[in-house]
C-alpha cells in the first residue's frame, strides 16, 4: 500500500502567463506557495476476490473491469500511461475540489507519485511536474497553464519562469521572520462557488478582450515587482498587499468568466473593512478569497466576511512526498 500526500497551492501573481500558447511567445511567471492543506492519494493492488478488477473512491465509486470503462479522465489516463492495472485507489483531500487552489493537478501528481511507488520506482519533482502536465493538457486536454502542477510537485514558496525551453523553479529567498509576517498578514475565505478550472479558463478564451495579453504583460510585471518586495527588507512588505490589489484588477479584465457581481461585492466588503488587496485563487468563477490585512484590521475583516469560512493556514515547504509505502508484490495476470 502507499499513500502520498500533496499540497495545495496559492497563486499570488502572474497567473495566466503560465498557457503555454502565451509564454512560449512572450515568456511568463509565477509567484506562488504551497500551504498545509493537502490531498492523500491512497494506492494498491485489488484483491482477485472479486468481478472487477480496479476499484476509485474520489467524490463517486467506479468499479471496473477494464481501465478502459474508467470514467475518470486524470485517473484512466494515468493507468494507460503508467500500464497499471488491478488497483484500488482511495482520494481525500483537507479542502474541497475545483475551488482555485490547483486540486486536480496535486491530484494528478499525487497519484503519478503513488503509481510510481506502487511499482518500486522513484519519480523526481521534475518527472512528477512534467507528466502531470502532459496528462492533464494532452491525455486529457483539459484548458490550463502550467504552474499547478509544478507548484504542487516541488512544493515552497517559488518564483516559477516559463519560456520556449519550458521552465526553471527558483525558490524565493525570504527571511523567516518576513515570510512568518506574510503570512500572518493573509487570510483566506470560501466563497462556496466551486468551479472546473479548465470550464472558466475555455469562457474567459471566449470572451477575452482583443487586447488580453496588454493585460497578461502587465501581470508578468507584477511577478517583479512582488518579488522585490519580498527579498528586499528595505521595502514595505504592505506593499504585496496592494500590489495584490492591481493584480486582480488585471486578472478581471482578462476574460468574463474570472468574476462575478457576488464575488466583486465580497471583495469589496474585504476592501472596505480594511484589507489592502486580494484576489481570487485560481482561474476564476469561484472558490477561494486571500486578503493582505495588517494585524489591527484583520478582526474587523474576519466580521465583514464572517458569512463566508474562513481558513487559517501555513506555508509549507515539502511538495508531494509518500507517507506511507508497504510495498507489494505483484504478478500481472497471464
Amino acid at each position: 500500500m502507499i499513500i502520498t500526500k500533496t499540497p495545495f497551492r496559492m497563486s499570488f501573481f502572474g497567473g495566466g502567463t503560465d498557457m503555454e500558447d502565451y509564454f512560449k511567445e512572450y515568456g511568463g511567471a509565477v509567484l506562488s506557495t504551497t500551504f498545509d492543506k493537502y490531498c492523500y492519494v491512497n494506492v494498491r493492488h485489488l484483491p482477485r476476490f472479486f468481478d472487477y478488477s480496479t476499484e476509485l473512491s474520489y467524490s463517486k465509486t467506479e468499479r471496473v473491469a477494464s481501465v478502459n470503462e474508467i470514467n475518470h479522465p486524470a485517473i484512466r489516463e494515468a493507468m494507460k500511461m503508467l500500464d497499471m492495472h488491478e488497483i484500488r485507489l482511495t482520494y481525500e483531500a483537507d479542502l474541497p475540489a475545483r475551488s482555485g487552489l490547483g486540486t486536480s493537478s496535486s491530484f494528478a501528481v499525487g497519484m503519478l507519485n503513488a503509481f510510481y511507488a506502487l511499482k518500486g520506482k522513484y519519480a523526481d519533482k521534475k518527472k512528477l511536474a512534467d507528466e502531470a502536465i502532459y496528462l492533464e493538457r494532452v491525455l486529457c486536454n483539459e484548458a490550463g497553464g502550467w504552474q499547478d502542477q509544478i507548484a504542487a510537485s516541488y512544493g515552497g514558496f517559488n518564483r516559477i519562469n516559463f519560456g520556449p525551453d519550458g521552465y526553471e523553479v527558483l525558490p524565493i529567498i525570504i527571511s523567516p521572520e518576513r515570510k512568518k509576517q506574510l503570512n500572518n498578514n493573509l487570510l483566506m475565505f470560501f466563497t462556496g462557488f466551486t468551479r472546473f478550472s479548465s470550464e472558466v479558463q475555455k469562457a474567459n478564451a471566449a470572451s477575452s478582450p482583443i487586447d488580453k495579453n496588454v493585460y497578461l504583460k502587465q501581470m508578468y510585471d507584477l511577478v517583479d515587482e512582488a518579488e522585490q518586495v519580498l527579498v528586499d527588507k528595505t521595502r514595505d512588505l504592505d506593499d504585496f498587499g496592494r500590489l495584490l490589489d492591481t493584480t486582480w484588477k488585471l486578472k478581471r479584465q482578462t476574460g468574463g468568466s474570472v468574476s462575478t457581481n457576488s464575488i466583486d461585492g465580497l471583495y469589496e466588503r474585504g476592501i472596505e473593512a480594511g484589507a489592502l488587496g486580494g484576489k481570487l485563487l485560481g482561474a476564476g468563477g469561484g472558490g477561494f478569497l486571500v486578503f493582505y490585512v495588517q494585524p489591527e484590521k484583520q478582526e474587523a475583516v474576519k466580521e465583514a466576511m464572517s458569512d463566508l469560512m474562513y481558513i487559517p493556514f501555513e506555508f509549507e515547504n515539502g511538495g508531494t512526498r509518500v507517507i506511507h509505502y508497504t510495498p507489494e508484490s505483484y504478478e500481472p495476470r497471464g
